[in-house]
């Protein structure tokens, strides 16, 4: 056995034999106070039951992480989430877009290098308010993980699960203050990365008024290089060379090319304000938070498709993002009497992102001989804007006795905007030339259009979404509990879109330059809706104070809506460009699951270990998959078949000694197709059905970590040495990876820290991905794509993402 797969066979072993996390006993009361009471102990208290409960007490599938171990790990976002979080998946897609999460396997989505900004199967929280951004975590109280169905509990739909950030609160009683900075080095870059960030808390009536900021800069220098970027679009030549030596000599490539180094730098500005109001039996949270992120190119490379290394990209162009966030929201909370809480919150999210992408090799595909102009290079620019508008009141009864009860009500409303230009720059002169009205037969003629649009697109839809939730509680004794739940829900979605080809003869009439604005008579619409209704049961039993069990069943369900594709101009013209959806490509319906879950949790040897394991089966129906359009082959969502995910999820925290701790968790996942569904992929070749027993892409198999801290006395302070090491197994990047599919391989990656701590300060040394291991993270378009040759151009369509090479620095840390 090689020493790479004796170290997987190991962190596997040493996981699975030595326990989970903590567990529950049913707690009612404010979650506030008892997390208050609670924090002397160093017990995290968490919410997601809607009450105040331990772990230990909670009878659900949840996993929480404190903000000690946010800092110690370095956990900056959600990214970094998945390994500490059994029977979830994240990779590291770099900054260029948000992590794609995926819980228990409910994915038909293979791991895109450019991630998701946006998921529905996935509820995720800031506090009380359904979040659509992807913040940092800075002042961070915890991170709560919430596995299986919980549309009964929240307004969000939580098909697969919910994620909650709790943030530390503004605090009336006392100043205070947080200053965090970090410099850090990363192998394969030429810079050199640094945080800053800083928590201010400030008292403005004592007791009854404060004020919270918590800002953040985080510079990454990037590690991605691309060579090959044509120095004059239009001008340069991308591909200068031979057929037997496509990129030419060394003098051909410095007249075309103007390389740039680790162009996948981030820079992000983060920021979050709050001016929380408490009182006896109200209190109110003002929220303003704004983060913006830049990049300037994709963490992925081409896979040596023109002989470049690991860490480079053969883009012809850069790829830069600027991702732009804002939220507004106001969170009250009245305890009405002694009978109920009252909660609500109202908010109002914008999210605005511009890119730019080489589109060089998807015009290449469409056979316009646009080959035929030396210098042809294209590129696009994107701009979408996603504004939602969401209200959620919930009720908690605080009455005591044996029946309690949360009722609570849901709107959202979703506005998203998307334009595109494709730009070829120097064609429309080369075209209208004598020498290109030779190749072309005149058919440019008399074309004229400086800034290059070839392809022009929007698209806008709007989505309203509305439900009522409650669960109802009995207790027949102290040590069990009976919980059964319902929620009814009701969507209508619709869209419209238009797309014109500004360089075609028709299109020319239709939008002569320099007008980019679409006729009316290139405008389609769609629209789709439905209601339905899921329950769910759960009991759970305290057969002692150190030992539950519980067993859930539940429905879940995930929206339907409309894919943001341009509507088809019907009859298709084939003489123009189609890049659009037929009628039944445009709308997909709701998909829906029922889990079912045991587990149980334990506290064992006078408290030393915590430990939890569940048992889980979800039957997945109406799935969401990915597909692609008839014409152009654009990505999709398509309802198709059933399929099924069953596994286990295991997770422990131990104190070995007083000075010595290890935690851990372990996820086995077997998730798979239980139904053909033809045609649902479109390889260049071969056929694109998939099939009963295929798995299910996106997420691993096995998944695992163990962290160990040592802690021990320097003088009146401590000394504090960690080192955490997770395994990531095996994903597949389509449904049993047919259709140019593949199965991304498994890795291990190890990272540590030395800390030196005193009360007010703190000072650190660490490494992330010591062993500096190259682990791809997901791909672009497929295998039937790489090393493609469209009438002698070498395509670059084919990408992987690339995690993030050894990183080392020092930190530090101040509290006042």
């Amino acid at each position: 056995m090689s020493n790479s797969a004796t170290l997987k066979m190991g962190l596997l072993c040493a996981t699975m034999m030595t326990g989970m996390l903590a567990a529950p006993a049913y707690a009612q009361g404010a979650p506030d106070a008892a997390a208050e009471d609670a924090a002397d102990d160093g017990v995290i208290i968490v919410s997601a039951t809607r009450r105040a409960t331990t772990i230990m007490d909670t009878p659900i599938n949840i996993s929480a992480i404190g903000s000690e171990t946010l800092q110690s790990e370095r956990i900056d976002d959600i990214k970094d989430l998945g390994a500490f979080t059994p029977g979830v998946t994240i990779v590291d897609n770099g900054p260029r877009g948000a992590a794609t999460i995926v819980m228990r396997g409910l994915s038909a989505d293979g791991n895109s290098p450019t991630g998701s900004n946006y998921d529905s199967a996935v509820g995720t929280y800031l506090g009380e308010v359904p979040l659509y951004l992807d913040f940092k975590l800075i002042d961070i109280d915890r991170v709560e993980t919430l596995l299986g169905p919980q549309g009964t509990l929240y307004g969000l739909g939580t098909l697969a699960g919910a994620i909650r950030y709790i943030p530390k609160r503004p605090d009336a009683s006392g100043f205070s203050a947080d200053v965090h900075g970090r410099a850090y080095d990363v192998a394969h870059s030429s810079g050199v990365g640094y945080v800053g960030d800083v928590a201010i808390n400030v008292p403005i009536i004592s007791d009854v008024l404060a004020f919270r900021t918590a800002t953040g800069y985080y510079y990454d220098p990037g590690f991605i290089d691309y060579p090959f970027i044509v120095t004059e679009p239009g001008v340069s030549l991308p591909q200068p060379g031979t057929a037997a030596n496509p990129l030419g000599t060394q003098a051909q490539q410095d007249a075309n090319f103007s390389p740039k180094k680790d162009l996948n730098w981030e820079k992000t500005i983060s920021t979050r304000n709050q001016l929380g109001l408490t009182l006896p039996t109200f209190k109110a949270y003002l929220t303003y938070a704004y983060q913006q992120t830049k990049t300037g190119g994709d963490q992925a490379n081409t896979f040596g498709v023109l002989g470049e290394g690991k860490y480079e990209n053969a883009g012809r162009f850069g790829e830069p993002s600027n991702r732009k966030s804002h939220l507004i929201s106001l969170e009250m909370e009245a305890q009405l009497g002694d009978i109920m809480q009252a909660v609500w919150t109202s908010a109002w999210t914008k999210t605005k992102n511009h890119t730019v992408s080489d589109v060089t090799d998807l015009l290449l595909d469409l056979d316009y001989d646009y080959e035929l102009f030396p210098a042809f290079a294209g590129y696009t620019t994107g701009d979408n804007t996603r504004k939602q508008f969401n209200q959620e009141i919930r009720l908690v009864s605080t009455h005591g006795g044996p029946f309690s009860w949360v009722l609570g009500g849901f709107y959202n409303n979703m506005k998203y905007d998307a334009s595109g230009i494709e730009r070829l720059p120097g064609f429309a002169e080369f075209a209208s030339s004598p020498a290109g009205s030779a190749i072309y037969g005149g058919y440019y003629d008399g074309l004229v259009r400086p800034d290059g649009a070839e392809y022009v697109s929007f698209t806008r839809s709007k989505t309203d979404e509305m439900a009522a939730f409650g669960e109802l509680t009995f207790k027949p004794t102290e040590a069990w509990q009976i919980t059964a739940g319902g929620r009814y829900f009701k969507y209508d979605t619709s869209i419209t879109g238009g797309s014109d080809t500004p360089l075609t003869r028709a299109g020319r009439r239709r939008m002569p330059y320099p007008s980019l604005d679409i006729d009316p008579s290139r405008v389609r619409s769609g629209k789709a809706s439905d209601d339905g209704f899921v329950w769910k049961l759960n009991t759970s039993y305290n057969f002692t104070s150190d030992l539950m069990a519980y067993v859930t069943y539940s429905k879940g369900y995930r929206i339907g809506g409309v894919n943001r594709v341009v509507p088809c101009i019907l009859p298709i013209n084939p003489n123009e460009q189609n890049l659009c959806a037929l009628p039944d490509e445009l709308a997909y319906g709701p998909d829906k699951v029922r889990n079912l879950e045991l587990g149980v949790r334990a506290t064992l040897f006078g408290g030393r270990l915590n430990t939890s394991i569940s048992a889980f089966k979800v039957w997945w129906d109406g799935i969401q998959l990915s597909s692609s359009t008839t014409y152009g082959n654009i990505g999709i969502i398509a309802n198709g078949g059933k399929a099924e995910s069953k596994g286990i999820d295991f997770s422990f925290n131990a104190r070995i000694t007083p000075e010595f701790t290890l935690r851990g968790n372990y996820s086995y996942l077997d998730a798979k197709l239980t139904e053909d569904v033809p045609g649902l992929l479109s390889p260049k070749t071969g056929s694109g059905d998939v099939f009963a027993g295929d798995r299910l892409p996106g997420s691993t198999k096995n998944s695992g970590a163990l962290a160990a801290t040592y802690t021990m006395p320097v003088g009146e302070n401590d000394l504090a040495l960690n080192w955490t090491a997770t395994y990531t197994g095996g994903i597949l990047t389509s449904p049993g990876a047919r259709g140019g599919g593949e199965r991304l391989p498994s890795f291990v990656m190890h990272r540590a820290s030395v800390t030196y701590r005193t009360s007010g300060w703190e000072l650190s040394v660490f490494a992330n991905n010591i062993f500096d291991k190259y682990a791809i993270t997901g791909v672009s378009q497929d295998l039937t794509r790489y090393d493609q040759v469209n009438d002698g151009v070498i395509g670059r369509y084919y990408a992987r993402g690339v995690a993030q090479p050894r990183t080392m620095g020092l930190e530090g840390r101040v509290k006042f």
